[in-house]
């Protein structure tokens, strides 16, 4: 019991965390000092964790850099996203990347793709193909634009959470890891301000100031309940529950944006809980 209730907290973070990205996206803000700030309420959340790093210093500071790299870039597409499609369609596609990780676990970590995974895959790109958007004009390329940026950024979680497998089988420190993607998010958001907003991304902003501190603090719950939940439940239980985040996005975008659902959109959804039952299925 409460494994589920910690995963319900995972799941409330997640979706709360998605939809405050949509309406940051809508400010035209700069990107990259909102991403900046939410690493800054993330360091200072992690400082208290314990690091081994005379445990293997040169595996966590690797593979610290590469899914800190990984997980910058697919947050900031995800931001990009939002801006050009519907936070229901966005935190849906996002959210399946552990379709992503099912196969790269298969190619790279030599695991076994079962059965209930396979189907989930297949449900997988069938909710992926319900979003596909063909319309004309320019609000049709935009959205078009955004289905791809959110799909690449789903790409792009996935191999941040195969980097930290990956990382943890050759010895990396977890929180060591955790600690060095806070590092990547506030670097890499103020490169990221300086080269697509210049100077202007440096206004001082005290609403974008706000937006980062609410989704930092938001960001740390996601980490700490998913990592309480994972401790005293089962993966194939916790994990379902934590993903369907984007049913609690699409409800906040519904109801306060008044973003449309129209058939196609509610089949996705639909197939995408379901890719996502199946694949948390082990066996």
């Amino acid at each position: 019991m409460m494994a589920i209730l910690l995963a319900l907290g995972c799941l409330i973070c997640s979706a709360l965390n998605d939809f405050l990205f949509k309406l940051f996206a809508g400010r035209q803000g700069p990107r990259g000092m909102f991403i900046t700030v939410i690493g800054c309420v993330w360091l200072l959340a992690l400082l208290g964790m314990p690091v081994e790093w005379e445990r293997d210093t040169g595996t966590t500071v690797l593979w610290g850099m590469v899914s800190g790299l990984f997980s910058l870039a697919a947050n900031l597409l995800l931001i990009e996203a939002m801006q050009r499609q519907s936070a229901g369609v966005c935190s849906t596609i996002f959210r399946l990347n552990l379709v992503a990780v099912v196969i790269g676990a298969c190619w790279l970590l030599d695991e076994t793709l079962t059965v209930f995974q396979g189907c989930g895959v297949v449900f997988a790109v069938a909710a992926v193909c319900c979003f596909l958007s063909w319309g004309k004009g320019g609000a049709g390329r935009a959205v078009w634009l955004g289905f791809w940026l959110v799909l690449i950024a789903s790409l792009l979680r996935a191999g941040m959470g195969l980097s930290y497998k990956y990382g943890f089988r050759q010895g990396a420190d977890p929180n060591g890891v955790v600690l060095l993607n806070s590092l990547f998010w506030i670097a890499g958001g103020i490169i990221y301000s300086l080269g697509r907003d210049g100077a202007s991304g440096w206004k001082p902003d005290w609403r974008l100031l706000g937006f980062g501190v609410l989704s930092g603090i938001l960001v740390t719950g996601i980490v700490f309940f998913m990592a309480a939940a994972l401790r005293c439940g089962k993966a194939s239980v916790v994990l379902p529950i934590a993903q369907m985040s984007f049913l609690g996005t699409l409800g906040l975008s519904a109801a306060i944006l008044k973003e449309k659902l129209d058939w196609r959109k509610c089949a996705g959804i639909g197939c995408g809980m379901l890719a996502i039952l199946f694949l948390s299925i082990e066996g």
